[in-house]
């Protein structure tokens, strides 16, 4: 079969879908989660989702109503219990180690077969349905909503909280909408690419993006611009290649960050050759 073919299909046309919403959102989001240096919040939340889901498979639920759960359950614990732009990382470690063990219990509690537990561990793009494509498109359109909307109020207090906080904006109140968006994205994201890779396609993208260019606009969107192709491509070489379409989509997200610190170097030395 051709790989126009192979395209043609209705699962792949599915995916196609399913990873370009899952890509806008995650390009966004992931702007401010390496702006914020909150990464750690990242990688926390989606270990959590992989609790909730592996709960809900266990009583027999959808994963995505265990993964809505813990994940937005995580957000709100981290930004309630303080785990800001200048405090210390405890309440996510916390938060990410009880997780961890909740998981481990659901999936020892567990009877059925293992392809569902590896679907969350691993993600299951080639197996998305359509019902599962409106989701995933109504949850990531959601998403940027409202980050269009508290575009430069988060901003303005992921660069400076301490002025944004004088100017009347309420930091708190920010990072816990902030958050509740990372986790409706990690939950989105999981889907695509699992919880052990979907850190790599919310921050490598962003991570590279703010290391080619230091303006808000621009950087936002070459992270989506970098989320994209890394999404596409992925599916493309997963498809027509072989192995895990969420490989590919890492690998390639990861490459892009490389490849932008390396361009970064270069530019920095071209600079002190200049001055010199």
């Amino acid at each position: 079969m051709s790989l126009g073919q192979l395209l043609s299909t209705s699962f792949v046309q599915h995916a196609f879908y399913a990873v370009t919403a899952v890509a806008l959102a995650a390009g966004a989001i992931g702007y401010f989660v390496v702006l914020r240096r909150q990464a750690f919040a990242a990688h926390a939340i989606g270990h959590v989702g992989f609790a909730g889901a592996a709960g809900a498979v266990w009583l027999g639920l959808s994963p995505i109503v265990g993964l809505l759960v813990f994940c937005l359950g995580a957000g709100l614990l981290i930004g309630l219990g303080g785990a800001s732009l200048d405090e210390s990382d405890t309440v996510v470690g916390v938060t990410l180690t009880a997780a961890l063990g909740l998981g481990v219990l659901f999936i020892s509690l567990y009877s059925g077969y293992a392809n569902a537990t590896y679907s969350i561990l691993f993600g299951q793009i080639l197996g998305v349905t359509w019902g599962d494509v409106g989701l995933v498109t109504a949850l990531s359109l959601g998403v940027l909503l409202v980050l269009s909307v508290v575009y430069r109020p988060l901003l303005f207090t992921s660069v400076d909280a301490q002025s944004a906080s004088a100017r009347g904006l309420s930091t708190r109140w920010m990072s816990l909408l902030f958050l509740s968006l990372l986790a409706i994205t990690t939950v989105v994201a999981i889907q695509i690419v699992g919880v052990l890779l979907v850190f790599s396609l919310i921050v490598a993208p962003a991570a590279a993006a703010q290391a080619l260019s230091s303006r808000p606009l621009a950087s936002l969107s070459l992270a989506t611009a970098i989320a994209l192709l890394s999404a596409w491509a992925g599916l493309v070489l997963g498809v027509w290649i072989g192995g895990p379409v969420s490989f590919w989509i890492t690998a390639i997200a990861s490459f892009a960050y490389l490849s932008a610190r390396v361009a970064q170097a270069a530019r920095s030395r071209s600079r002190r050759r200049v001055i010199a």
